[in-house]
């Protein structure tokens, strides 16, 4: 989406509803679900037990996000998700949601766990 772009359909989304996606790309490239867990845990602070009830209630984004205690270390994630460079996306929210879609995306391209946990 472009800067400055309406994001309210985005924010609005369920997670339960992109979660499915996120498993298929990382299960298509060898990686599991638990190591999906493991990238969502680090960048959100959510255990298995609350991303289950998160997935259960059909939590929209910018609730996910707004209740996520983010990572210290997420100012580390860079690069670029679909087209456009993660740290710079003005919004708070998008870029939330792109730092976890970057991630998911490092995972299925196998990078090593330790570099996508920024340790």
């Amino acid at each position: 989406m472009k800067p400055g772009a309406n994001y309210e359909r985005v924010f609005r989304m369920s997670f339960a509803s992109v979660y499915p996606h996120y498993v298929t790309k990382v299960e298509k490239k060898g990686r599991t679900v638990d190591e999906l867990h493991t990238v969502i845990t680090w960048l959100t602070g959510y255990d298995d037990k609350a991303l289950k009830k998160i997935l259960a209630d059909k939590t929209d984004f910018r609730t996910f996000f707004a209740e996520a205690r983010l990572n210290p270390n997420v100012g580390m994630i860079t690069g670029v998700i679909c087209g456009y460079r993660v740290e710079d996306i003005e919004d708070p929210l998008m870029q939330q949601i792109r730092y976890l879609d970057k991630l998911v995306d490092e995972l299925a391209k196998g990078r090593a766990m330790e570099k996508i946990l920024r340790a």
